[in-house]
């Protein structure tokens, strides 16, 4: 189906296959990795730093967002898109960090107690949860943008933003609470 505007074609495109195929490879590959031990005697570099590189990459996305945020209140598209391309940029960062320290490295035991354990387990399901569902949602969101279907766009964003900042925020946080234990 062709639209045009301003004398130029555009042609929408299906990216629900590509969106569909992301999502599950990324969220079984990342289900899987938590069940696996991590790699016996890896000494090619101190994983720990893996963790930290999440983290940082978690707070620069954030950052993005709340920026991209300011930029669409502002009506400022260019400057949205702008910030938001950057914060798919340290999202995946986040993501070949991630994949690569639970590839490596067994899963870090939280050892805290009381009402702290309790704060960190909440926060920890939470972002466990709504991070599967931002990938999709982000994904789709994105798409519908690129595919200048602007008020379904909208509508999902209103979804997505706050989910994406709640994940990269609380994954920050879960970074603080459990970096003791590493």
């Amino acid at each position: 189906m062709k639209s045009y505007t301003g004398g130029e074609s555009f042609r929408k495109r299906n990216y629900k296959p590509l969106i569909i195929g992301i999502s599950v490879v990324l969220i079984g590959a990342i289900g899987l990795l938590s069940r696996l031990p991590g790699v016996e005697d890896f000494q090619a570099f101190d994983v720990t730093i893996l963790p930290l590189l999440n983290a940082i990459f978690n707070s620069f996305t954030f950052l993005f967002l709340v920026a991209a945020l300011v930029a669409i209140k502002k009506r400022n598209i260019t400057v949205h898109q702008r910030f938001i391309n950057a914060a798919l940029v340290t999202t995946t960062l986040f993501l070949v960090t991630y994949v690569a320290f639970h590839y490596l490295s067994p899963s870090t035991p939280y050892g805290g107690e009381g009402v702290l354990a309790g704060i960190y387990y909440f926060v920890l399901i939470t972002h466990i949860v709504l991070a599967a569902v931002i990938v999709p949602l982000v994904l789709t969101t994105v798409t519908r943008a690129w595919n200048r279907e602007h008020d379904r766009h909208r509508k999902i964003a209103r979804w997505t933003m706050p989910l994406w900042l709640y994940v990269s925020f609380t994954g920050v946080l879960v970074y603080i609470l459990i970096s003791p234990y590493y």
